[in-house]
């Protein structure tokens, strides 16, 4: 089945960078050990597996380490494989814990696509869990940026966001894998998200993921989503679309839009181009 696998970057900045997904396309889903068997050794951050269900297509996400219910960048890469197979269009999306859909279509000699997300939800995050993460990562309470508050954050998934006040500090985000992956067991967290805002429409974020035994993201879109709910849930002046900047410092830049409707709790649409590996 390994051979069935399309790798795609998703989220890539001009051909450059992105996050890469496996994605594999059958008749059938395989039996979840054979999906985490598949995943662990396509060994990228996530893997989609995907088969049709009537009007639907069934898809199911594992990491090298474990099933995550939702996951951005290989939803984008999931879009930009159905599409070259069955051409431009929505396809609706059963996952474990939500329906959602993905838009892919061709531009050009490009891929595009974008997803609507899983309801989005947050909460100030409990002083326990920020300090145990601001230990984790060697930060303060002053690198924090008061504007936007620690937070657990959801769009089909958990995360803990971190908001920082300077460039600099997200640029020396460094931690101990197994000491994140126990921090992220212990309070249900897919990811811990660290962020620094730009402007009000332009972030700046690196993702770690030791929950699924993945040091860091370069894109992730699952994360992007939930921070969008976040800045609205919060009445960030976001103005509808909030643009971020991923990757950076490992040298795979990737460009994620979100698009923040009003309705609170409201799905969130996170678009992005995708290229075949």
């Amino acid at each position: 089945m390994e051979q069935d696998i399309e790798r795609i970057a998703a989220f890539d900045d001009h051909g450059q960078g992105g996050n890469p997904a496996g994605v594999w396309i059958g008749a059938a889903l395989p039996p979840a050990a054979e999906m985490a068997r598949i995943a662990h050794g396509v060994g990228f951050s996530e893997t989609a597996f995907a088969a049709p269900e009537g009007a639907r297509w069934r898809v199911r996400y594992f990491s090298p380490a474990s099933e995550v219910p939702f996951c951005g960048h290989a939803t984008i890469a999931l879009g930009a494989a159905l599409a070259r197979r069955h051409g431009d269009g929505r396809f609706a999306l059963t996952l474990n814990d939500a329906a959602i859909t993905v838009d892919g279509w061709r531009d050009g000699a490009r891929m595009q696509a974008a997803l609507q997300s899983p309801p989005t939800r947050s909460g100030i995050a409990p002083d326990a869990l920020i300090d145990a993460a601001l230990d984790l990562f060697g930060y303060h309470r002053a690198d924090l940026d008061s504007r936007m508050p620690p937070a657990r954050i959801h769009a089909g998934a958990d995360h803990l966001l971190l908001a920082l006040t300077a460039r600099a500090a997200l640029g020396a985000m460094d931690y101990e894998l197994e000491a994140g992956r126990t921090l992220m067991q212990e309070h249900g967290l897919v990811t811990i998200v660290l962020a620094w805002a730009e402007h009000d429409q332009l972030f700046h974020t690196r993702n770690a993921f030791a929950s699924g035994g993945v040091k860091e993201d370069p894109a992730t879109g699952a994360a992007s989503a939930a921070l969008g709910g976040y800045l609205r849930d919060i009445g960030w002046p976001h103005g509808g679309r909030i643009d971020v900047v991923q990757g950076e410092d490992m040298g795979m830049r990737s460009l994620i839009t979100a698009e923040i409707g009003a309705a609170a709790g409201g799905s969130i649409r996170v678009s992005g181009t995708a290229r075949m590996l």
